[in-house]
C-alpha cells in the first residue's frame, strides 16, 4: 500500500505547494497579466503627463520633426566650411521664407481673381434665386429676403460670440504664441548644438544602458527623417492631384478654372494638418467651382477631392508611409485613430512618427543591432 502525503493548503501552505495546486497555464497567464497591467499603467501615466504638459511637449515634437528635415542641409553647409551658426540661421530663414512665399503667392492670386469671383458669385446667386422662385413651394421674393436677413443676423451673432469668447481665451492665444517661440528656440539650439545636448541626456542614464539607448535612438531618429520626407511627398501628391483635377475640369468650361495654383498651394500646406487641413482646402476648391461653373461641376470637383483624399488616406499613408517607416499599414491606421482619440489633431499628426520611432527603438534594442551598427543609415533602418 502506497501512502500519499496530503498537500497543505491555505495561507500557511508553502509556495511550492500552491504552485502544484494552481494549473501551469493559470500561473503563466497570471505572470503575463500583472506585467501587462504594469506596462499599461506606466504607458497611461506617460500619456497623461504628455497631455498635461502638451504646451511644452508639442513644440518640442514639432521642433524635432523640423530638425530632421533641416539637419542634412545644415550638415551639408558645415561640410562646405560654413560656420554652423550661419548654416542654422540660413536654413531656418530659408524654411520660413519658403512657407511665407507659398502663402503670399496663394493670397496674391486669390486677391487678383477676387473681382471676377465676386461677379460670378452674384450671377450664381441670381440664378439660384430664380431657380428657387420657380419651385412649386410658394416661395416669393420676400421670403428669400427674410431668409437672407436671418442668415446675415446669424453670422453677425456668431462673429460677435467668437470675438467675445476670444477675449476669454486669451491665455490659449498666449499659449499658442509661447509654443511657437518655444519651437523656434528648440529648433535653433538642437540644430546648433544637438550632439552635445544628446550626449548630456544619454549621460544621465545608467552606464550600462547608455550604448543601447544611444544606438536605438539613432535608429529611431533616422526613421523620423524618413517620415518627414515621405510626408512632404504625400502632401505634394495631394496638391498635384486636386490641382490637376481642378485644371482639367476648367478646360471643359469657358474661362477656365480660376485660382488653380492657390488651391494646389493650400492643399499642400493643409496636408500637414490632419483632418482639418484636408476638409478646409477641399471645401475651398468645391466652393470655387460651385460659384464659377455651377452645381454639377461642383459635384464633380467634390468627387475629385474625395477620391484624392481617399487615396491619400487608404493607399499613400498606409503603404508609402508604412514602407518608409517600417510600420505595417494596419498599425499606421490604428495609430492615427488612437492618436486622434487621445489628443485630437495633435495626436493624429504625431501618432505615426511616435509609433515609427518606438518601433525601431525597441527593435534595435531587442535584436542587439546597436552593438554592431551604432550609427545606422536609412538603408539599414528601412530594409
Amino acid at each position: 500500500m502506497v501512502l500519499r502525503r496530503s498537500t497543505p493548503e491555505g495561507p500557511d501552505a508553502p509556495s511550492g505547494a500552491v504552485d502544484e495546486v494552481v494549473p501551469r497555464g493559470m500561473r503563466i497567464a497570471g505572470a503575463w497579466a500583472w506585467r501587462f497591467v504594469a506596462v499599461a499603467a506606466a504607458a497611461a501615466i506617460v500619456i497623461w503627463l504628455i497631455v498635461v504638459f502638451r504646451i511644452v511637449v508639442i513644440p518640442l515634437l514639432v521642433a524635432a520633426l523640423i530638425t530632421t528635415a533641416l539637419l542634412p542641409v545644415v550638415d551639408g553647409l558645415v561640410r562646405a566650411r560654413w560656420p554652423r551658426g550661419l548654416a542654422v540661421a540660413v536654413s531656418i530663414v530659408g524654411l520660413l521664407v519658403g512657407v511665407v512665399a507659398l502663402g503670399w503667392l496663394a493670397v496674391s492670386q486669390i486677391r487678383d481673381e477676387y473681382p471676377a469671383l465676386q461677379e460670378q458669385a452674384v450671377e450664381f446667386w441670381d440664378e439660384t434665386r430664380g431657380w428657387i422662385l420657380s419651385l412649386p413651394f410658394e416661395i416669393d421674393e420676400q421670403d428669400l429676403q427674410g431668409f437672407g436677413t436671418n442668415i446675415i443676423g446669424t453670422i453677425r451673432d456668431d462673429v460677435s460670440s467668437v470675438l467675445s469668447s476670444a477675449l476669454s481665451v486669451g491665455s490659449s492665444v498666449g499659449h499658442f504664441l509661447a509654443g511657437v517661440l518655444l519651437t523656434l528656440f528648440a529648433l535653433i539650439f538642437v540644430l546648433a548644438d544637438g550632439q552635445r545636448i544628446w550626449r548630456w541626456l544619454v549621460g544621465v542614464l545608467p552606464k550600462n544602458a547608455q550604448a543601447a539607448t544611444d544606438g536605438a535612438a539613432r535608429a529611431g531618429w533616422v526613421t523620423l527623417g524618413n517620415f518627414v520626407r515621405v510626408q512632404v511627398l504625400v502632401a505634394f501628391i495631394d496638391a498635384v492631384g486636386i490641382g490637376l483635377g481642378a485644371f482639367i475640369l476648367g478646360l471643359f468650361f469657358e474661362g477656365g478654372m480660376p485660382i488653380v495654383l492657390p488651391i494646389a498651394i493650400l492643399v499642400f500646406l493643409g496636408s500637414f494638418i490632419p483632418i482639418i487641413g484636408a476638409i478646409v482646402t477641399g471645401t475651398i476648391a468645391v466652393l470655387v467651382v460651385l460659384v464659377s461653373f455651377g452645381f454639377w461641376p461642383a459635384v464633380i470637383m467634390l468627387g475629385i477631392v474625395l477620391l484624392v483624399q481617399q487615396i491619400e488616406s487608404h493607399v499613400l499613408q498606409p503603404l508609402i508611409m508604412g514602407t518608409a517607416v517600417k510600420v505595417h499599414p494596419l498599425a499606421v491606421v490604428l495609430a492615427v485613430g488612437a492618436g486622434s482619440t487621445i489628443a485630437g489633431i495633435a495626436g493624429a499628426f504625431f501618432a505615426v512618427p511616435v509609433v515609427a520611432f518606438l518601433n525601431n527603438f525597441v527593435k534595435t534594442i531587442a535584436t542587439g543591432s546597436w552593438r554592431t551598427n551604432p550609427d545606422p543609415s536609412v538603408e539599414d533602418v528601412v530594409r
